[in-house]
C-alpha cells in the first residue's frame, strides 16, 4: 500500500500542505500527502481571493521560490488587481479573485503531476516517534506510515469547533469532520499549545441581490499576473465585484443577537483575528461607525454562490439572515449557508527553529495555522519552507534560512519563531522594516538564483532572471549616458508643471522627478528605439522605473541591513545557559533561555531583551 519509508510525509492538504508536498517531491524526495479528503485539496475555506496588502507580495515570494501558489491563482483567477498604486511601488501588492472550483481543481492538477508525490486519504491520528525523532505517522484505522521527516499542517482541524449562534459541534470546516489525538500526543510529548479561533461569512445566492443598487468594483484595465514563468497568462476578460455597506439599523438587527452570540456569552473563549473581525466585534469595537463596508465576490466564472466580504459572523441563522435583508441590494437575499465561527488547537511558535522544525521533536515541522497564523498566503509560504527544510535536513545539507531583508516570509518567520503570537497572525508591510527592498516587482531577482541552487527551478527560469537583471542594468546605464535636447524636453516639463530645464542633460536625472513617469519619457525617439531595440518586456521597464525613483531608498535600507546582518553573524552556542548572566534582567533571561535565539541579531528582537542585554551578551560572545 505504501512505501516501506518516505522521506517526506505531509499531513493536511490545504494551502500549507500542498505547498510542502510540491516543494519536497520537486526537489526529488519520496513524498506522501496524507488528507481527510482528497475532494479538498487546495480548498479555499474562507474568501475565495490571493494576494491583497503584503500577502501578494508573499505570493510573488513562493512563486519565485518555484511554488506553485502563484500559477494555481493566475490559472483560476477571475479578476487582478495592484493594491496601493497611488503609494511607492513598496506598497503595491497584487491579489487576484478566484474561481473557488478550479483553484482547488488546478492544485490537485498540479501535485498529481508531480511523479514522486503519493497521496493517501484518511484521518492521521498519531505520530510515531523513536528516541525523540520523528519515524511517521499512524491513521485513524491504526496504519503506521513510515517516514524520515513529517510536516504538520493541519489547518483549523485540531479538535476544531464550530459556532452558529448557541449551536456548537466539531469540525475542521462547514461540513467536514474535525482531527482529534495528535494535540494530546504532543503535549504528552511536552509541547505547550493554545486555542485560536477564525470566522467566515454567509455564503449567497448572487440571483437574489439587486447589484444596480450597488457600486461596481471593477478588475485593473493594465492586468497583470502572479507567476513570473510563461506556465500561466494574463486575464483577457474579468468578472467584477460590488460594494455595499451595513447601516445602523442592520447594526441594531445584529445587536438583538448579542445575547445569543458564543462571542458575548462565553462560549468562545479564544482569541480572534484582529484585522478580521467579524461584523458583531466590529459594531462592539467601533460602536461610534455608522456603517461598515461589504465587498461582494463572486465565487467563480459560472456559479451563482456569492461570498459577502465583510459580514463574518457567528451570530444565529435567524439573526443572520434578518440583519441581511436589510442591507442596501440584499433585501430579497437567499441564503447558501451561514457565516460560523470556528475554534482551533495551535501550537505557539517559539517552540520551533528558523526552519520550522520543532525543538523538541526531531524531522518534526509545523507550518500554517498550527503555527497560530491566519491566510491562505502565510500558511502556502510556511509549508514551503518546511518542506524545503525537511529535504534538506534528511539529505544533511545546510539549513534554507530567509533573512528579514531577503523577503517577507523570512520577516514572518523571525516573528513567529522569535515573539511569538497570541493571536492570529496576518502579514502587512508595516511588519517588514526592509519593505522598499521587498517589492513584488523584485521577488525573482531575489529568490530565484536560490530556488535553482536548492534545485527546485531549472536553468531556464534562472536566464529569465539573469536577463531580466541585464536588460535592467542596461537601460539604467543608457539613461545616465543619454542626454536629452533641452527645449524639446521642455514643452514635457511644462505640461507637467514642473520646473524647466536651462540646458541638455541626462535623461536619469530628469526621469528622477516624481512628475515624470516612463511614458512621458518613452515620447522621445531615443529612449523608445531604445525599448523597441532591445525588445524590453513590461517587468523590465517597471524594474528600471522603480530603481529610477527609489534608487536613494533602496540604498538607504541596504545600508541598514548590511549592519544589522553583521549580528546575525555573531552565533550563539547551542544549549546555551543564559541563566549564569546575573548582569541581564531577569525578564531577558527567561525570554532568551524560552526562544533560545541562534544569533546575537535574534536576540535583540525578543520582546523584553533591551541593548544593554545584548551589550553584556556581546561580552560574553568574546566581542
Amino acid at each position: 500500500m505504501f512505501q516501506e519509508e518516505y522521506d517526506v510525509i505531509v499531513v493536511g492538504a490545504g494551502h500549507a500542505g500542498s505547498e510542502a508536498a510540491a516543494a519536497a517531491a520537486n526537489m526529488g524526495a519520496s513524498t506522501l500527502l496524507v488528507t481527510m479528503n482528497l475532494q479538498t485539496i487546495g480548498q479555499m475555506s474562507c474568501n475565495p481571493a490571493m494576494g491583497g496588502i503584503a500577502k501578494g507580495q508573499i505570493v510573488r515570494e513562493i512563486d519565485a521560490l518555484g511554488g506553485l501558489s502563484g500559477i494555481v491563482s493566475d490559472k483560476s483567477a477571475i479578476q487582478f488587481k495592484m493594491l496601493n498604486k497611488s503609494k511607492g511601488p513598496a506598497m503595491w501588492s497584487p491579489r487576484t479573485q478566484n474561481d473557488r472550483m478550479r483553484f482547488a481543481e488546478e492544485w490537485r492538477l498540479q501535485l498529481e503531476a508531480i511523479p514522486t508525490l503519493d497521496f493517501y486519504q484518511e484521518m492521521v491520528s498519531g505520530l510515531l516517534i523513536e528516541n525523540g525523532k520523528i519515524a511517521g505517522v499512524k491513521s485513524s484505522l491504526g496504519l503506521p506510515i513510515r517516514g524520515k521527516s513529517v510536516v504538520l499542517t493541519n489547518g483549523t482541524f485540531l479538535n476544531g469547533l464550530i459556532h452558529i449562534g448557541e449551536k456548537q459541534f466539531g469540525g475542521g470546516r462547514a461540513g467536514e469532520r474535525n482531527s482529534t489525538g495528535i494535540t494530546e500526543q504532543l503535549i504528552d510529548l511536552g509541547f505547550e499549545s493554545g486555542r485560536m479561533k477564525t470566522g467566515t461569512p454567509p455564503r449567497v445566492d448572487g440571483r437574489s441581490l439587486d447589484y444596480s443598487k450597488m457600486s461596481v468594483q471593477p478588475g485593473d484595465i493594465d492586468v497583470s499576473k502572479f507567476s513570473y514563468t510563461n506556465k500561466s497568462s494574463k486575464l483577457t476578460q474579468q468578472r467584477d465585484c460590488h460594494m455595499t455597506y451595513t447601516s445602523p439599523l442592520v447594526h441594531d438587527l445584529l445587536r438583538e443577537g448579542f445575547d445569543r452570540s458564543p462571542m458575548f456569552n462565553g462560549r468562545i473563549q479564544s482569541v480572534g483575528p484582529r484585522y478580521c473581525p467579524s461584523i458583531e466585534d466590529k459594531i462592539d469595537r467601533f460602536a461610534d461607525k455608522d456603517r461598515h463596508q461589504m465587498f461582494i465576490e463572486p465565487e467563480g466564472w459560472d456559479t451563482v454562490e456569492v461570498y459577502v466580504n465583510g459580514f463574518s459572523t457567528s451570530l444565529p441563522e435567524d439573526v443572520q439572515f434578518k440583519a441581511l435583508r436589510s442591507v442596501v441590494g440584499f433585501e430579497k437575499v437567499k441564503f447558501f449557508r451561514p457565516g460560523y465561527a470556528i475554534e482551533y488547537d495551535y501550537f505557539p511558535p517559539t517552540q520551533l527553529k528558523h526552519t520550522l522544525e520543532t525543538k523538541i521533536v526531531e524531522n518534526l515541522y509545523f507550518a500554517g495555522q498550527i503555527n497560530g497564523t491566519t491566510g491562505y498566503e502565510e500558511a502556502a509560504s510556511q509549508g514551503l519552507m518546511a518542506g524545503i527544510n525537511a529535504v534538506r535536513k534528511i539529505r544533511e545539507e545546510e539549513s534554507f534560512i530567509l533573512r528579514r531583508d531577503d523577503a517577507y516570509i523570512g520577516v514572518l518567520i523571525d516573528d513567529l519563531i522569535t515573539k511569538g503570537t497570541e493571536e492570529p497572525y496576518r502579514m502587512f508591510t508595516s511588519r517588514a522594516e526592509y519593505r522598499t527592498l521587498l517589492r513584488q516587482d523584485n521577488a525573482d531577482m531575489r529568490l530565484t538564483p536560490r530556488a535553482y541552487d536548492l534545485g527546485i527551478v531549472n536553468a531556464e527560469r534562472l536566464k529569465l532572471v539573469e536577463r531580466k537583471e541585464e536588460e535592467t542594468e542596461n537601460m539604467l546605464q543608457f539613461l545616465r549616458n543619454t542626454s536629452y535636447d533641452f527645449p524639446e524636453m521642455n514643452e514635457l516639463l511644462n505640461e507637467k508643471n514642473t520646473a524647466e530645464v536651462t540646458q541638455n542633460d541626462k535623461y536619469f536625472k530628469v526621469f528622477s522627478r516624481p512628475q515624470i513617469g516612463l511614458s512621458d519619457i518613452r515620447r522621445f525617439d531615443d529612449v523608445e528605439n531604445y525599448i523597441q531595440e532591445h525588445d524590453l518586456d513590461e517587468d523590465i521597464l517597471e524594474q528600471v522605473e522603480v530603481q529610477v525613483k527609489y534608487s536613494g531608498y533602496i540604498e538607504k535600507e541596504k545600508n541598514n541591513a548590511d549592519k544589522l546582518n553583521r549580528l546575525e553573524d555573531i552565533k550563539i552556542p547551542s544549549g546555551f545557559d543564559f541563566s549564569n548572566i546575573q548582569s541581564i534582567s531577569i525578564e531577558a533571561r527567561q525570554k532568551l533561555k524560552a526562544v533560545q535565539p541562534v544569533t546575537i541579531s535574534q536576540a535583540s528582537r525578543i520582546s523584553g531583551v533591551n541593548p544593554s542585554d545584548i551589550s553584556v551578551l556581546l561580552v560574553h560572545m568574546g566581542r
